[in-house]
């Protein structure tokens, strides 16, 4: 709100600041006034009486009336605000200080002073009254969801189960990871790790509360979704149920390309141009591009059910469960699956065989050979709806046993040698800057190296075993799985990180140790030649 600002002849009289929102205007930009200002005959300018009170109350409504105390145009008579209209040329031709009005309303003459300071809400109580309401909302949706489910037969429940988590599976675990993610960037906060410098980010970069802030909304809005789905197929409105699942992921692909300044338009366009060097590696692997590669080879069932979900979208099939009686076109047999669940690690591997191109170091092939390892366990799995079942018990599946215990201890191996580098140590990521709960229970524990190197190894053996095609009917155990990878993932990421920082604070050291030494030669030929 601007300030009220008025002139006469020389005097510049400023009444006070309205801090709606921290902003001061200048009075030329002023066009509407909703507050009454007079002026006697000495020329004084003062704000009516009887429009204090409204103007008290339509300034608290906008973050509160702020006189400051240090204005040479504020003084005060006794405890009372005054306003002043006065420079040194009026006090000189004779203004008396006693035509000053008093700000107060009439009818509380000689009360106490009123505060003109709003009361704002504590942000302790607006947090937990967040809280309590989502807490109010997510037992609304638990109550509905479950009586919808509860209204159906037995005998379709769980066939309406699957389907539902068909569709909504992949943006849930896709709002775990955005969860997860914003805790590794609060870590990174804390610890003073420039992560930012890292993955090579625009000063405007996206902080850990607006990521938390983006989770909140899909925490809110996917399963919102999925309650709405639930109640109205249950409830007979099979048409407004089929809808739910489409208008959600339209509304997640326009927000995504959305080309107006809203909803983080540059994060949003960094991200998409990381996912399209991904797809089409043409030109130098930046950290940023690996970094966001490997977590899409945790991801692969939110791509593979993307599929399914798109296809099912576009030959009208939602709301419907025929299909898994009698397998179509979008059902477990589809040869689109596999090639799908593939998608990432092709991508990586292409990434690493582009940095062998342009770095000619062989450590990339022996990184590429280990993405390539997954290819065998998805495709044997998926042999299993094209061959006969003695077929697939004798031969294929011990094939695809072998094949997910290299590929698991493949992965563990490069997790812990390389992408960690245990022979540097772990000294910085849960040593924070401020002493915290977190850095006194974590940092320098050895508990800790334990569970990630046991957790990892333990995890990457689980999701080799979700990878099987031939297991995407147990819904709930491979949604288990690809979350507990998700949390496999978001552990991975503090140490691969953290090796990161070190590599580039190890180049930045060498960098000015050879800059020092030739400054040194230089200042000791200086000294030869004086001596000279």
């Amino acid at each position: 709100m601007p300030m009220l600002d008025y002139t006469r002849g020389k005097a510049e009289m400023n009444f006070f600041g309205i801090s709606g929102f921290g902003l001061w205007q200048p009075a030329s930009e002023v066009s509407h006034c909703c507050f009454s200002a007079t002026s006697d005959r000495r020329g004084s300018w003062y704000i009516g009486r009887g429009t204090t009170a409204s103007f008290l109350l339509f300034s608290s409504m906008f973050g509160g009336l702020v006189v400051p105390s240090n204005s040479p145009h504020l003084r005060k008579s006794g405890s009372r605000p005054v306003v002043s209209d006065l420079d040194a040329s009026d006090v000189e031709n004779g203004v008396e200080e006693n035509l000053l009005h008093p700000l107060e309303p009439n009818g509380l003459r000689g009360a106490a002073p009123m505060n003109t300071t709003a009361i704002m809400p504590s942000p302790v109580l607006l947090w937990r009254f967040k809280v309590l309401m989502f807490l109010v909302w997510g037992f609304i949706c638990c109550k509905t969801g479950w009586g919808s489910v509860m209204r159906m037969s037995a005998d379709k429940r769980d066939l309406f189960l699957y389907e539902a988590f068909l569709y909504y599976n992949p943006l849930l675990l896709v709002t775990l990871m955005v969860w997860l993610w914003g805790i590794n960037l609060w870590f990174f906060a804390q610890a003073g790790i420039n992560y930012a410098k890292i993955f090579d980010l625009e000063q405007n970069h996206l902080t850990y509360r607006e990521i938390w802030k983006c989770a909140t909304w899909m925490t809110i809005i996917v399963p919102t979704s999925m309650t709405a789905y639930l109640y109205l197929y249950s409830h007979g409105e099979v048409s407004y149920a089929a809808s739910q699942p489409v208008i959600l992921y339209a509304a997640v692909v326009m927000i995504l390309i959305f080309p107006f300044d809203i909803f983080y338009l540059s994060s949003r366009y960094c991200f998409l141009r990381t996912l399209w060097r991904i797809v089409f590696p043409l030109q130098a692997i930046s950290f940023s591009d690996f970094f966001l590669a490997d977590i899409l080879t945790s991801m692969p069932k939110v791509f593979s059910d993307l599929e399914r979900s798109v296809c099912r979208m576009v030959h009208r099939q939602v709301a419907t469960i025929a299909w898994l009686e009698a397998d179509s076109v979008c059902g477990s047999h589809s040869v689109a699956i596999p090639l799908v669940l593939v998608l990432p690690y092709l991508f990586r591997l292409f990434q690493c065989l582009r940095q062998y191109k342009d770095t000619g170091e062989k450590t990339t092939l022996l990184n590429a050979l280990k993405y390539s390892t997954a290819v065998p366990v998805i495709f044997l799995s998926a042999l299993k709806y094209h061959v006969l079942a003695d077929r697939w018990t004798n031969f294929y599946r011990p094939l695809w046993l072998l094949s997910s215990v290299v590929n698991s201890l493949y992965s563990f191996y490069w997790d812990v040698t390389r992408d960690w580098d245990l022979s540097s140590g772990f000294t910085r990521i849960f040593k924070f800057t401020k002493p915290h709960f977190c850095s006194h229970l974590l940092h320098g524990r050895l508990w800790v190296y334990f569970w990630v190197i046991g957790s990892n190894l333990v995890l990457r053996c689980t999701w080799t075993y979700k990878l099987s095609a031939h297991l995407r009917h147990n819904y709930l155990t491979v949604f288990t799985i690809a979350a507990l990878e998700i949390f496999r993932r978001f552990q991975w990421i503090f140490f691969r990180v953290e090796n990161e920082w070190n590599k580039m604070n190890s180049k930045s050291h060498i960098q000015l140790s050879a800059i020092e030494i030739p400054n040194e030669g230089e200042k000791l030929l200086d000294s030869v030649n004086r001596n000279v």
